[in-house]
């Protein structure tokens, strides 16, 4: 199964970060993309805002200094998780991350 995303945006909620019990630095923070999409011959335009998920100190130093309208570049894959209050969202679990600006 292939499960691979590459997605372009501004950062629109600042990177958070928590420990895991066993050490492990995770990072949290927001990207929402808008451009237009042809579509069967037609203009759609497109809008997505997704949630990026952090793993390690590597990627603690890369987007601990990210800012809201940074604009970034995230590849990874797309998982599951849960709100505190039981929604579902769909995050990217970042691979390689990239600042374009």
């Amino acid at each position: 199964m292939f499960n691979q995303l590459v997605l372009t945006g501004q950062v629109c909620k600042s990177p958070k970060f928590t420990t895991s019990p066993a050490g492990v630095i995770h990072g949290q923070f927001s990207i929402e993309h808008k451009s237009i999409q042809q579509e069967d011959g037609f203009n759609r335009n497109a809008y997505v805002r997704l949630h990026v998920v952090t793993c390690g100190e590597q990627q603690q130093q890369l987007i601990k200094n990210f800012i809201v309208g940074d604009e970034v570049q995230v590849s990874g894959f797309l998982n599951r998780h849960e709100s505190k209050n039981g929604q579902a969202i769909i995050a990217i679990h970042a691979q390689h991350i990239e600042r374009l600006n």
